[in-house]
């Protein structure tokens, strides 16, 4: 399944881009999928909410968002810094 991968990638460079915080401060996640890409935005949305909510994340969430192209990326992060 690509799309399992793939969630593996993005949850990876939230936690990079998190970074020093915990991957359990991250609190949702937006991604950008470009109408063009073939992933089966579905299965990409269930692969990440099952990913978002197991450690080390713990119950972070997901937003898709469909836009021109053929682009997939990480728009945005929501992390929570305790304050």
């Amino acid at each position: 399944m690509h799309e399992f991968s793939v969630a593996l990638e993005i949850c990876r460079i939230a936690e990079a881009q998190a970074a020093p915080r915990p991957a359990s401060a991250i609190v949702s996640v937006g991604v950008e999928i470009g109408e063009g890409n073939e992933l089966v935005v579905d299965n990409l949305n269930f692969c990440l909410e099952t990913l978002l909510s197991s450690p080390p994340f713990e119950k972070a969430t997901v937003t898709m968002e469909r836009v021109p192209g053929n682009d997939l990326r990480v728009a945005w992060l929501e992390v929570d810094d305790g304050g």
